[in-house]
């Protein structure tokens, strides 16, 4: 077997059934729209039986032995069994449709709020449109297999039951027949549900790598035109789609060679009954009416059967779909034990010889033996080269991530003994690459909390965002597309603040939230930022070191380590690193 058969790293420790089953517990939650369905399904196969059964008389007493009030009672039987059976179709189609909905609702649901409650090491070794597709695509296979295929098997299955069953109450010896064939039926029924998962695992892979294929190449639409490389990102974007192709081609041959398969099997089966059938006939043990039932008892089992055997290939790609699912379910979220309750902290951060080491093969440490203590109502500056460890410093403090070492306290208690949401409350956040929604002015301000015009109004004009905002044409209720496209850097910029404003969390992180702004953009966010640092401990990430000239204290880093720690005036009289970058960006016309 090829390695396309096979997801690299797929969740696949647990067995099918297992998988299945788990599967089946979701759907159980809707249980009386399932039993409903379950009871409509064995009336529907009922139905489709008692017709079968109506073939001896039709047969006998419409055509060989003709009697009057057949004419009347056939026809006026089979009006009522297949007005049952379309009551019972519609009920087994609406509660099974009702059952996988709902399960795929739960789902999306569920893994979308366990991604939410990961570590963020998640999100840097997982690409956020895989993590999408399997919200999107993943549980649209798992509703196959948890209502079609279903009802699939459950119709069908007690559709060749009851055949089954009259055929034996007509002829145990005809019937015999027919069983011979049944186990080779259901040894292909076996090999090709098990190949099916195996070819549904990479197919769910190769999914989510053809959406981040797409979308980091639509992302980035403009470094693709100024590069030409459109030529090459469509390449890449065939690779994996040919790849997936490959693996639906496999299934398709799969299926269409297992369908086949089933019939020659069936042909067989159905050989064999007329060869018996005539013998019993010929001796006087069977009659027209009763050829013709089991005829046409076997004919309803075929196309049963085949339906069986093609649905292993819905199940094959829900279950694969349900193990990657499952997987998200069942992974470590971020440790929250804490047990101390914090309604609004102080804001005294001491970094106690801290370091951070991330999963490199390399072994670095992205932090080594950092310590400092950032008091309230100061300003801490950090700087340092790129890639010297200043954003990993501050995503330290919401307990983004764990130190490998050392620790961190917060107004004398280590931050792991926080409540974690109580923690973060006392956190606002204010990066470089501002994150916006979807939404209205006035939505993005407030972000997931409760306030009234007015202080919306109160935080916007904080922030120097209000002489722009009454402006727009819906005001605070203006839609800004997505991320903020509608606005401008300064714009996005000053939202954010407005955000952090209304937080009014003790805590201030500002990482280089003024970097890449035009001269008038930043000189309205450093004021709307002066506005919001006074009696908050504030960290700031500095790129324009003219811009922290007035901070309480600056810690310059430098692979990981505190080289350099004082005030503005202080580390450039040291003339150390301080002083070098201080030096470098004036030489350079960083700044004026």
């Amino acid at each position: 077997m090829s390695s396309d058969d096979h997801a690299s790293g797929s969740g696949a420790g647990q067995g099918a059934w297992a998988v299945y089953r788990r599967l089946l517990g979701h759907a159980w939650l809707y249980w009386p729209f399932l039993l409903a369905a379950m009871a409509a399904m064995i009336v529907e196969a009922a139905a489709g039986a008692a017709f079968v059964w109506l073939m001896e008389p039709l047969t006998n007493d419409g055509f060989v032995d003709p009697k009057p009030e057949m004419a009347v009672v056939l026809p006026a039987a089979i009006i009522g069994l297949f007005l049952v059976r379309g009551l019972a179709t519609f009920a087994t189609d609406y509660g099974i449709a009702r059952v996988g909905r709902s399960v795929v609702r739960d789902l999306r649901e569920l893994v979308l709020g366990k991604y939410l409650r990961l570590p963020s090491t998640r999100f840097d070794t997982e690409a956020v449109p895989a993590m999408v597709s399997r919200l999107n695509f993943d549980t649209e296979q798992v509703t196959q297999a948890s209502s079609d295929a279903l009802k699939a098997i459950l119709t069908d299955g007690l559709t060749v039951l009851f055949l089954f069953g009259l055929m034996l109450y007509t002829s145990v010896k005809v019937t015999l027949a027919m069983i011979l064939i049944a186990p080779l039926i259901g040894v292909l029924v076996w090999y090709v549900g098990g190949r099916y998962r195996r070819i549904s695992r990479g197919i769910q892979d190769g999914m989510g790598a053809l959406a981040a294929s797409a979308e980091q190449s639509l992302a980035a639409q403009q470094d693709v035109k100024v590069y030409g490389a459109q030529a090459f990102e469509r390449d890449r974007y065939s690779a994996f789609a040919n790849r997936i192709l490959r693996l639906n081609m496999k299934v398709e041959t799969t299926r269409a060679i297992s369908s086949a398969l089933v019939q020659i099997l069936a042909a067989l089966a159905l050989a064999a009954i007329v060869w018996v059938a005539v013998r019993e006939a010929l001796q006087g043990r069977l009659n027209p009416g009763e050829f013709v039932q089991l005829m046409t008892a076997m004919m309803g089992i075929i196309p049963s059967l085949r339906r069986i055997t093609n649905v292993q290939s819905v199940i094959g790609r829900g279950v694969a779909a349900a193990e990657r699912l499952f997987s998200i379910l069942d992974a470590e979220e971020e440790a929250d034990s804490g047990s101390v309750p914090l309604a609004r902290a102080r804001g005294l951060l001491v970094f106690d010889n801290v370091s951070l080491s991330y999963a490199r093969d390399d072994g670095r440490k992205a932090l080594d033996g950092i310590s400092f203590t950032a008091a309230p109502g100061t300003v801490t500056a950090i700087v340092g080269r790129s890639g010297s460890g200043k954003t990993s410093l501050v995503r330290l403090v919401p307990r983004f991530y764990e130190p490998s070492e050392g620790r961190i306290t917060l107004d004398g208690v280590p931050l792991d003994q926080y409540r974690l949401a109580d923690l973060r409350r006392q956190v606002a956040l204010v990066g470089q690459r501002v994150m916006l929604f979807d939404d209205s002015v006035a939505a993005n301000i407030a972000y997931a909390a409760e306030a009234d015009p007015q202080a919306l109004r109160a935080a916007a004009e904080a922030a120097n965002a209000w002489e722009f905002i009454e402006r727009l044409p819906q005001g605070m209720d203006t839609p800004i597309g997505e991320n903020g496209a509608m606005l401008s850097g300064g714009q996005r910029q000053r939202l954010a603040i407005a955000r952090a404003i209304l937080r009014d969390a003790p805590i201030l992180i500002l990482d280089e939230a003024t970097a890449a702004l035009d001269t008038e953009s930043e000189r309205l966010v450093q004021e709307a930022l002066e506005r919001l640092m006074p009696d908050r401990t504030t960290l700031v990430i500095a790129h324009r070191l003219s811009t922290i000239e007035h901070a309480d204290q600056v810690l310059v880093l430098d692979q990981g380590r505190l080289v350099e720690q004082g005030t503005h005036a202080e580390l450039l009289a040291r003339g150390g690193l301080y002083a070098h970058l201080h030096r470098m960006q004036f030489r350079d016309g960083g700044e004026a």
